[in-house]
């Protein structure tokens, strides 16, 4: 698994948008140390700022570790939706490509991944983290709809949906937990994700 790298000395932050840069910053952190594994100063030492100049773009440690987990959800819906748009070949193509989007995130962010579903408890109370959610789900849904017969139900959409993603979930979690030996190739994960896409849907 590539790790982020490490940094130890002061980057001195010249200029443009510092709230970016500190989110970044912290994100690397997170993939590094994991989300509790740092301190707010640490990050600010990080992005070359001073102690007090995170506090200029957000109130307290929680709000910039959510905005990592925001950033990621929408990175996840944004790479979902190109890899199922992108996707060719048989009628499951698209769902297949969304499993395989959704695994490689995962490897790729492990820290992140593991935060965004971590910040979960409580989410009915953030509106903005359960659209962003809502979002990633209707990537799903809308592939799902398109290879459904017509006329079915939206509880069944949601129900096809919800059975892809706990396979997807659950194989992504393995993986970066190295729970697993198979040592999977890339078309071997790819047409494990097919068998799975062609069973739940038919």
């Amino acid at each position: 698994m590539k790790q982020a790298p490490h940094q130890t000395d002061r980057a001195p932050y010249h200029h443009g948008d510092l709230r970016a840069h500190l989110i970044e910053t912290v994100r690397l952190l997170v993939e590094e140390k994991g989300a509790d594994g740092f301190s707010i100063s640490e990050a600010a030492r990080r992005a070359g700022v001073s102690s007090a100049a995170p506090y200029k773009h957000f109130d307290d440690r929680n709000e910039i570790v959510r905005a990592v987990a925001l950033g990621g959800i929408e990175r996840m819906r944004q790479q979902m939706d190109d890899a199922a748009q992108a996707a060719t070949g048989d009628e499951m193509a698209a769902i297949t490509a969304l499993g395989m989007c959704y695994a490689a995130f995962a490897r790729r962010e492990p820290g992140v991944f593991r935060l965004m579903f971590g910040l979960t408890k409580g989410h009915e109370e953030d509106p903005e983290l359960q659209a962003r959610g809502d979002a990633c789900f209707d990537v799903v849904k809308r592939e799902v709809r398109a290879v459904m017969p017509p006329g079915t139900p939206e509880a069944e959409i949601e129900r096809r949906g919800y059975m892809l993603h706990m396979f997807v979930h659950g194989h992504a979690f393995l993986e970066i937990d190295a729970k697993h030996d198979l040592n999977l190739t890339t078309e071997q994960e790819e047409a494990m994700m097919s068998d799975i896409s062609h069973r739940l849907m038919r």
